[in-house]
């Protein structure tokens, strides 16, 4: 039996236009939510859609909502936006108009962002000026409408993106409020990766005769991510992680708390592995900094709470580790789906103590996986196997040299600037002694195409190695204060 072949964006209705400015950020063929969805929405319908993390869904909504803008010539007004989409978090926001900037351009539409975190005045300004499309966080949004500065009366299109993670973040309230006092005649699209109770109150009250798309549940399995559980002694925890983080490919590893989170990357900056952190502690300002560094290659390691579990996309991450593996299977799903996007295979990693065996086969369970459960500890020939390539480790900062996994000098990639490549050929390492990432901007992030298969080299922090005592102080945060089942957040 052949399967049909998946039509063209031109087939399914996007403007010549679009499709041309697609073309030239390298994305030719639409993913499967695109395709379902696509012809109704760029027909004007109503669209509810059901993708995991990962499944194309940005490009589902963008399309329709600047094909629609296209056409109908509104001009814009100072405070009115045209359009209107909502994310759950900044980072969310911020890369949903990172891929819609380009293809607005070519429209000749303007775009903007609006979230807290960071001053309201450029905000401001912006809405004066006038702006076409909106992407906004529904609380700063709440607080420009109160004070005048926003109206949506003029909304011809609202998105809801990831509406269950609003639901889960205690947003609805306020996401009903701003559908509220946008135009009941306005085309409405809302993606999510599952149906919750929650988002269905949405469907029902604000989306007209909807049609559904369902192209995948987040319980569906990804056949490129496959699934690990290590069985570890709390001691040897954190030479565990310090082993998988330093091989090549980048890494994401998530704690339950923002304090966690702060600890272990110091141990891993210590240990000699370029990691920074992402949490609600951390300003905005920070934020982006370390989005940022991860996003370029300066950090190879992005220590993250559930925060960054629906909230980030960077190309290539090569493996997820949940060093405390979550209360919600729900949360294991939408954190294990920061790497396996778009086709890309990818690996995902549960650090698991004697205490934690019944919480995680519990989870797994109910996510819907099945993982490969190994009792190891360092130097496990599996370790190798899951993160393959050669451990780099940053060295001094007055000395420059590349330290392999035994601590000896490697004159390869010894001199500054030199690349250095791992045991798999992959992951070419170009060591520059720095200060701590959390120090120094690392410049603005640089969006990828979809399918741009690159990976930037990673510099180093010129942190020393360095592990006493790390691996009993993380051991012991991870189990300090917690009850069985009970979150820590």
């Amino acid at each position: 039996m052949t399967s049909s072949p998946v039509p063209s964006f031109a087939a399914l209705g996007v403007p010549s236009v679009l499709v041309a400015a697609l073309a030239e950020r390298g994305i030719e063929a639409p993913f499967p939510i695109q395709a379902a969805t696509l012809p109704h929405s760029l027909a004007g319908r109503d669209v509810l859609g059901r993708g995991r993390t990962g499944s194309g869904k940005t490009y589902a909504f963008a399309l329709p909502v600047l094909a629609r803008l296209a056409a109908s010539g509104t001009p814009r007004r100072p405070g009115r936006p045209r359009a209107l989409i909502l994310a759950p978090t900044r980072e969310l926001a911020s890369q949903i108009d990172a891929a819609l900037t380009p293809l607005a351009k070519a429209l000749s539409l303007r775009t903007m962002t609006v979230f807290g975190g960071v001053g309201a005045g450029p905000q401001i300004a912006g809405l004066r000026a006038g702006v076409d499309i909106l992407v906004a966080c529904p609380g700063r949004l709440a607080d420009h409408l109160a004070s005048g500065h926003a109206h949506l009366d003029a909304v011809e299109v609202t998105v809801l993106d990831e509406a269950d993670h609003m639901a889960d973040l205690g947003f609805l309230p306020q996401v009903k409020r701003l559908l509220d006092r946008t135009p009941r005649q306005g085309q409405r699209l809302l993606f999510s990766a599952t149906l919750d109770a929650g988002v269905d109150v949405l469907v029902k009250r604000f989306l007209t005769d909807p049609v559904t798309h369902s192209v995948d549940s987040a319980r569906s399995p990804v056949a490129t991510m496959e699934h690990h559980v290590l069985h570890v002694q709390p001691n040897a925890r954190l030479d565990v992680l310090v082993d998988l983080a330093a091989a090549p490919g980048r890494t994401v590893v998530f704690t339950r708390t923002k304090h966690r989170a702060k600890a272990l990357t110091r141990k891993l900056v210590a240990a000699g592995v370029p990691a920074v952190e992402l949490h609600g502690n951390l300003g905005q300002t920070a934020r982006t900094r370390n989005l940022s560094a991860f996003s370029d290659g300066s950090a190879t390691t992005l220590v993250a709470t559930d925060i960054a579990a629906r909230g980030i996309h960077v190309d290539d991450v090569a493996r997820v580790i949940h060093a405390d593996p979550p209360v919600e299977h729900k949360a294991y799903l939408h954190r294990s789906g920061r790497t396996a996007r778009a086709g890309a295979e990818g690996t995902v990693i549960t650090l698991m103590t004697d205490d934690q065996v019944a919480d995680v086969r519990d989870l797994t369970r109910k996510a819907g996986i099945t993982p490969v459960t190994t009792r190891l500890a360092l130097g496990h020939p599996l370790l190798a196997e899951l993160a393959p390539g050669e451990r780099v480790f940053t060295a001094p900062a007055a000395g420059g040299a590349v330290r392999t996994r035994d601590g000896s000098p490697s004159r390869a990639g010894s001199r500054r600037g030199e690349p250095r490549r791992g045991d798999s050929g992959r992951g070419a390492a170009r060591q520059k002694p720095r200060g701590e990432t959390r120090d120094k901007p690392a410049g603005e992030a640089r969006q990828k195409p979809v399918g741009d298969g690159r990976q930037k080299p990673g510099r180093g922090t010129g942190a020393a190695p360095h592990r006493s005592g790390g691996a009993a102080a993380f051991s012991a945060g991870a189990r300090g204060g917690r009850r069985r089942g009970a979150s820590s957040r």
